[in-house]
């Protein structure tokens, strides 16, 4: 019987002994992230914007702006994902420039609009915009500027790189991002 408890106590022990050994290690690592991020903060210079502009502010015009939009964030997302550098991404929007137009101009003609668009990366100087949590201070970034039509109305903006309005994008459902602790699921493996 003694033993057993032994035993017992002794594999108790063992489980005590991993789970502090992985919250020290969890907590150490939180701390040099958080360090980190903190000394390595994004300049202008290290996003791009995209901006799809409509024709006027009027109800069909702002519509069909979105219906753009949503057909660019469907075809770029899969692209952008093999993506780990502005450059990389910056590279893959000059190629698909031409392919960006016509699947723009496809929809606005199957729509009826006779405007057409045109795509082009370019610097620009914008003001402090937020989107989604995301605050970014007035000043010149570079951009994807997508301009249907006289390009004279609101337009639609988000960040392309980082990849803040592309990540996980899903047209019939919602874009919201799910988080997953390895971590986390290694402990509760390992007390089940």
């Amino acid at each position: 019987m003694l033993f057993l408890c032994f035993v017992v106590n002794n594999q108790f022990m063992k489980k005590v002994f991993i789970f502090l050994l992985f919250a020290i290690i969890v907590l150490s690592t939180i701390g040099i992230c958080s360090n980190f991020s903190k000394s390595t903060s994004l300049t202008n210079a290290d996003y791009l914007r995209i901006h799809i502009r409509a024709n006027s502010n009027e109800t069909i015009d702002q519509d069909v702006k979105f219906e753009i939009k949503d057909e660019f964030v469907k075809f770029l997302t899969p692209k952008l994902a093999v993506c780990t550098t502005k450059a990389q991404v910056v590279d893959m929007i000059k190629e698909q420039t031409i392919p960006l137009q016509n699947l723009a101009n496809r929809v606005l003609k199957q729509k009826g609009f006779d405007y057409v668009s045109k795509v082009k990366i370019d610097s620009e100087k914008f003001p402090t915009r937020s989107y989604d949590g995301y605050t970014l201070e007035s000043g010149i970034y570079d951009a994807v500027i997508v301009e249907l039509g006289k390009a004279e109305g609101n337009n639609w903006w988000c960040v392309i790189y980082p990849p803040i309005c592309f990540v996980n994008y899903n047209a019939n459902s919602s874009s919201e991002i799910v988080y997953k602790s390895k971590i986390l699921e290694i402990i509760k493996q390992f007390f089940s």
